[in-house]
């Protein structure tokens, strides 16, 4: 009985995969509503690791209590190594976040649903061959081909549009830095063979040991702005549950532990109906108008994805 009740490795990872992909599909569409709302993207960034801190904290300090996790840093909530600690915190968390929910400030959330989780899968491969040394298929080629055709789709169109005085391209730009943050984290997890939960706990541990304190300061000195003080209390509390649990704590596992199941590039590579979906969501929800680039982009960069995860 209790052994048919066990996961196997690959129902986990496609449970794990299921999760990721729903939350991270909400995310994106979510990120760009809020630009309507009180809050500033730092401001987010802020209630999202606060909102991590409240349930993995906690979780670390028992842990460690309970000698059911190493206690290697800061200390000795992170349960991975100083370096570790660091290399994970500042690209998956602080650097990613912050690049991520500013592009949402300047580029409506189609151009997310594209280079965001659509160039995710050509910087992994980028890295997987420069650090992991893995080989890429021919398969695998013509995907990462469609990928780039559809990033240049949308991301060509909108900085042509900066000789007009647009400033669309620079959400743009910020979407693919966030995802080149957020490949260089897989692709580094992958590497070590970290934990999922012992590298989500650490990545927040390093987020609230440096943003929070940096962050509090800055404002408090009038030198970012911050609308923390004045914005509804129920959107900060639904930004710290929803950015903190949702998009840090059940994602940042579920993400990791794919990244274990099924290495870094097939796992970007699962993620073909996020940009879809979440572009779909972004003109019912946001009323958004997908332009041909934008469409052309989305069939590029899914058809790059589907062909890709394919194997060999």
């Amino acid at each position: 009985m209790i052994a048919a009740m066990t996961l196997t490795p690959k129902t986990v990872g496609w449970l794990a995969a299921a999760t990721t992909i729903t939350i991270w599909t909400s995310f994106i569409v979510i990120a760009r509503a809020s630009v309507a709302h009180n809050l500033t993207p730092l401001d987010i960034v802020f209630l999202r690791i606060l909102g991590a801190g409240f349930v993995l904290l906690p979780w670390a300090w028992w842990a460690m209590r309970r000698r059911k996790m190493p206690s290697v840093s800061l200390l000795g909530l992170s349960p991975l190594s100083w370096r570790a600690t660091v290399f994970t915190g500042l690209l998956g968390s602080v650097l990613y976040a912050s690049l991520a929910h500013s592009g949402f400030f300047f580029a409506p959330a189609a151009h997310a649903s594209v280079l965001l989780p659509g160039s995710l899968p050509l910087w992994t491969t980028i890295l997987a061959i420069l650090v992991l040394k893995e080989k890429i298929t021919r398969t695998r080629g013509i995907g990462l081909l469609c990928i780039l055709g559809g990033g240049v789709s949308v991301g060509g169109a909108s900085l042509l549009k900066a000789f007009e005085g647009g400033d669309v391209w620079v959400g743009d730009l910020l979407f693919m830095s966030a995802a080149s943050c957020w490949a260089a984290y897989g692709v580094f997890v992958r590497r070590q063979g970290l934990d999922p939960v012992h590298t989500t706990i650490a990545v927040t541990v390093f987020s609230v040991f440096t943003y929070l304190p940096v962050y509090a300061v800055l404002a408090s000195a009038g030198l970012i702005e911050s609308h923390l003080l004045t914005a509804p209390g129920l959107e900060v509390v639904f930004q710290a549950v929803y950015q903190g649990v949702g998009t840090v704590v059940l994602a940042g596992i579920g993400f990791n532990l794919m990244i274990r199941y099924f290495g870094p590039i097939r796992t970007t590579m699962l993620t073909a109906v996020v940009p879809g979906l979440s572009a779909m969501g972004a003109a019912l929800v946001l009323g958004e108008v997908l332009s041909t680039n934008t469409l052309m982009g989305l069939a590029l960069v899914t058809a790059g994805i589907l062909i890709g995860a394919r194997r060999a």
